[in-house]
Formats: C-alpha cells, structure tokens, sequence
C-alpha cells in the first residue's frame, strides 16, 4: 500500500525528513550538509510556485496568532530589526543505525544521548518585527478574516500535522520523490534573484550568540515580534532593516512552560537560558525555509500595466500631477517638485554623497495652513506610498524621544528608534510645530542625526562602546514657516496655494495606477548621451558664470531633477526637452525668493 505525500503546509517536518532520507540514501554525508540544502528548499520552492499553493500558507502576525498551529508552514513579511549571530545546533545524530535530523526544528524529537556521530551545524538568528509604517493598503494581513470556516480548515489540516511524522509508515518515502526533482520554476526564481540559492555561501565569524539573548518585550507597547532562524543563507545575504517574505516552520508553546529531557545533550545550559530569556509562548519562532527580499514593487496588489511604456506613463503622470496640484492649493510649480520628491532615491553614493536624493522643505506654511495642506498631504502620502511616517519637530519631541537605534546590552537587544526605517521609506517632518525653547544633550543629538539623515542619508547606531554609521534611503518632506535651520533640504520651495485644499477622495483604479507609476519609473535605468552632456556641461559653466554663489550642490541638483523628470516621462535617457524644464522649474522656485 502507498501512502499520501506529505503535506508541505500542515507537516512541512515530514517533508524535510523525507528529502533527507532520501539524500542518505544516495550516499551524501551529513558532514556535507551544514549551511548547504539536501533538496528540502527546492522541494518548497517548487510548492510555492505555484500562487495557489501559496495563498494557502497562512500568515503569522499578532492577529492570527490565535489559531495558527504550531509546525506547520507560515509566512511572515517583516523587517530584520536586529541581528543575533548564530547559534550550534544538533543538526544531524545517528538513532541506532538511522540517520535523523533536527533542521528547522527547536528541540530533539528523539533522544541524542551521547553518541559520536553528531553533527553540530550553525543557524542564524534574526529579530524582526512588523514592516515600520506600512500603510492598511500594502499590508496583506489587513485583509485576513479569522472566521469559523479558516479555523476549522486549519484545525482539520492539523490533524494530520499532529501525527508524529516519525511514525508515518515507511511506504511514504516512496510516493514523492518525483516532488523532490528540482522544478524549472524553482530555477527561474533563483537564477532572477528572487530567492537565495543554497548553493552560495561565505566564511563568517562564528558567534554564539543564545548564551545572553533576550528578546521579551520590554512592555506590552512593543509590536509583535518574531525570532526568525535561518539556515544555508550566507550573511552577507542579509542586512539589518532589510524586509523580508519568510516561509518556515513555526514553532510556538501556549503553555508558560519549559520542559528538558534529562538525557537530551541538546538540553543544555546555553539552551536553557536561551528557553529562560525566549519563552515560547510569548516570542515565537519561525525556521526559514524560503527567504524572499521585497522591494516597494512587492507590496502592489495589482499592476495596471506591464511595462513601463511611455505614452501609458506620461497619461498616468498628467493625472497624478492634477491630483497633487489639488491637494496642494492649485501651486502647479510645488506639484512639479512634488513629483520629482516622490520619484527621488538613492542610486549611488560617492564619498558622503548620496546620489538621487532630493527632499523637499516646503515653507511659508504656519499652523493653520499646516493643519488643512499637511493633512492633505499626509493622506496622500499614506494612499501613495507602501511605507510612510510623520513625525512633529518641537522642542519636547527631539529632547525626549531615542531617534536613533540603541543597544541594550542587558537584554542583548537593538532598541529601535524612530529613524530604523526601511528602504524607500517617506518621512513627512511638521517644524510648525516648533517654539523657541532649549534642547538638551538628547535633543541636540537628535537634531544632528536628522541632519545626517538628510544630507548624507545615513543614521547612527549607537553600539554605547562605539558608533556605527548605517546607510538609509528615506524620502524626506519638510514642512515649515521659514527655511529649516534643522534639516537643511536640497529643495527650499516657497508654498504660494491659491485655493483650499481639496479633499477629493480618489478612485481606486487611479491609486493603482500612480502606485504602479511611483514604484516603477524610478528604479528606471538612465544615461546621457555625448551630445547631450556637452549642451549640460555648456548650461552650467554659463550658470557658474552669471552667479558665482552656485556651487556643486547646486549643480548636482539640477542634474538630479533632470534625470527624475527624464523618469517621471518613463523615459531613460535625458533629452533638451526634459532638461529645459528642469532649468525653468529651477528659475520659478528662485523667482519666488525674490
């Protein structure tokens, strides 16, 4: 008689036994299989391939906490907070004459004991928390209803999942090995990069880093947490702040409870306080299987168009400036900054140069017109953009608040702060707030690293032994009464609205679109032909000449708006049209200083 195949989401450990079995039983030695995979993520490669089977994997968050179950597959999009270093584990141990594994698992299923043939292998450890300012329309768990329905599917599949895969009758190894074969697909999405590739790796430092964890929250204010554990992905793979799709084995105890198994070597002390410091039933765990980076493309429920096609792009352009110019008071000239704001990232770094930023200060506001325009905009923002924060610039903000990400070295946590921000994040900072007042030594720190933030993009971690310099990608809107003294823009924009703001709600197929628009156009390529660059060059030497103020800042500028107004078109390459409006927007937002 022939067994069922394993069932990837409700007994994912029954599939990674099988394709371990399998890769013993073609010869391949344990030793070989630390940091490397044995067919068990190309098996899960080639399930989630398909989209159906991947809708079906439920997503971990604070609010499906409830009826998810444990070793079964998850999913958890999530930003990497901080980052643990690693930890040894039992990875492989022979039971008599078998070879068994503990990948992808907390605990021993089985006793180790004492035995010699044990391989002890590393994992990563990450913590990683809810995507910082993600907004209700990129968030996919926004949509999950927890209804009787899903929680009896979940129970009924569970009922499989609970049977202890170990005991399944041995004819199951059998009946999915054409499962195990490596799919085109899988190939396809390693060979793009979607995915990390088992195959790749890099020396690193060992560090046992579970001998002083400790990751429970500080108080019930903090965000749901994950401790995400990673095998086979080599570090270099992975960076702090980045956001990641994870789908593994989740592993979570109700019950306040540690248990240890006397004759179970794995039990030992670093483990226990490692159970001590990260009890299961309040931060639970997920052993990655498949990692998937995401950028701002991955968070659009739907792409109107395929390709960035020029006439599609300059249609959807014109009405996303309308909408801008609406909600902006009919200034059609802050609109075209606005755009060129939106489209703004940094695509290289010289030196202490970030290239392609380009935040905005719009001034002349105070807090009345703040109130009607700022709100405006702060809706906007949060219709537009998948990642988006705003923060008041007083006094009593900047001397009380941890802007910058902290260690604690008694918990062994990275306490975040208001500037660990993912990429491609917008920050909208409200100075009409501020009063004249003193700033203390937390205040005027502050006040520095927001100045780094915006004019070199990075922001400093502080390690309290030491600093390190973290590199950011935020768009940055300043909105002010006068020029910001704090946070010196590269646009210093005069705000002249000529009527109300308007609250027109947009239709949704029109959000889409310029989702689509923003997130595409500006990771568009860009170049600049000889002829071009020689008419460039003519323009600023003429501009150097008639103002002797201008410098390369200036110059830098204007080259960075050029291209953006290349890209907005969907265009790549600059050309006299785009490059005569960069000079005239340039000439209106001087003509109003005067």
């Amino acid at each position: 008689m022939v067994g069922l195949p394993y069932d990837c989401l409700a007994n994912p450990l029954g599939a990674v036994r099988l394709t371990f079995e399998k890769a013993i039983g073609s010869g391949s030695d344990p030793s070989s299989f630390d940091g490397k995979d044995w067919g068990a993520a190309d098996l899960f490669r080639h399930f989630l391939s398909d989209q159906s089977n991947l809708s079906q994997v439920p997503i971990l968050s604070s609010a499906t906490m409830g009826w998810l179950k444990p070793n079964t597959l998850v999913r958890f999009k999530g930003m990497i907070q901080d980052m643990l270093g690693n930890e040894f584990y039992v990875g492989a141990y022979k039971d008599g004459s078998v070879w068994r594994t503990n990948k992808f698992m907390d605990v021993c299923q089985f006793p180790v004991g004492t035995s010699p043939d044990m391989r002890i292998w590393e994992r990563q450890l990450l913590y990683c928390v809810p995507i910082p300012g993600l907004n209700s329309w990129a968030d996919s768990t926004s949509e999950i209803e927890i209804d009787t329905n899903m929680d009896q599917t979940s129970q009924q599949r569970d009922k499989r999942g609970r049977m202890d895969f170990e005991t399944v009758d041995k004819n199951d190894s059998h009946v999915s090995c054409d499962m195990l074969e490596d799919s085109p697909s899988a190939k396809r999405m390693r060979e793009d990069g979607h995915l990390s590739s088992p195959s790749q790796s890099q020396e690193y430092k060992t560090e046992v880093a579970y001998s002083s964890t400790n990751l429970v929250p500080v108080s019930d204010k903090d965000p749901f947490s994950c401790l995400v554990k990673i095998y086979d992905s080599p570090q270099s793979e992975l960076k702090l702040n980045d956001i990641i799709e994870f789908v593994g084995v989740l592993t979570f105890d109700s019950e306040d409870t540690v248990e240890k198994k006397e004759d179970d070597v794995f039990s030992n002390e670093n483990c226990d306080e490692l159970l001590v410091n990260l009890p299961p039933n309040k931060v639970p765990r997920l052993h990655c299987i498949v990692i998937q980076k995401l950028a701002v493309h991955d968070f659009l429920h739907s792409s109107p168009i395929v390709e960035p096609k020029p006439h599609l792009v300059k249609e959807i352009r014109e009405s996303l400036l309308r909408y801008l110019t609406a909600i902006l008071g009919n200034d059609t000239a802050a609109s075209q900054f606005m755009l060129l704001h939106l489209l703004s990232r940094v695509h290289a770094r010289a030196d202490n140069v970030a290239v392609g930023k380009l935040s905005l200060n719009l001034m002349c506001l105070n807090k009345e017109s703040v109130s009607v325009f700022g709100t405006q905009l702060s809706i906007a923002m949060k219709n537009l953009l998948p990642f988006t924060t705003c923060i008041p610039l007083t006094v009593e903000y900047l001397n009380r608040n941890s802007l910058a990400p902290k260690k604690d070295y008694e918990t062994n946590r990275l306490i975040s702060g208001a500037l660990q921000l993912p990429e491609g994040s917008h920050m909208i900072v409200d100075e009409t707030q501020l009063e004249s007042g003193n700033l203390n030594s937390v205040g005027v720190e502050n006040a520095r690293l927001l100045k780094d933030l915006i004019t070199f993009q990075k922001v400093e971690y502080d390690f309290t032994y030491y600093k390190m310099e973290m590199s950011a990608d935020v768009q940055l809107l300043i909105l002010s009464q006068g020029k910001s003294n704090i946070m010196p823009a590269d646009i210093i924009m005069p705000f002249h609205p000529s009527s109300a703001s308007s609250s027109e709600v947009a239709a949704t197929e029109s959000l889409e679109a310029w989702r689509w628009y923003l997130a595409t156009v500006r990771s568009l390529p860009h170049s600049i032909d000889s002829e071009m660059q020689k008419v460039v060059e003519n323009d600023l030497v003429a501009a150097r000449q008639a103002d002797r103020s201008l410098g390369s800042e200036e110059f830098s500028r204007w080259l960075t708006m050029g291209r953006l107004i290349c890209a907005s078109f969907g265009e790549t390459s600059l050309t006299m049209e785009h490059w005569e409006l960069a000079k005239e927007l340039e000439r209106q937002r001087r003509e109003r200083f005067k």
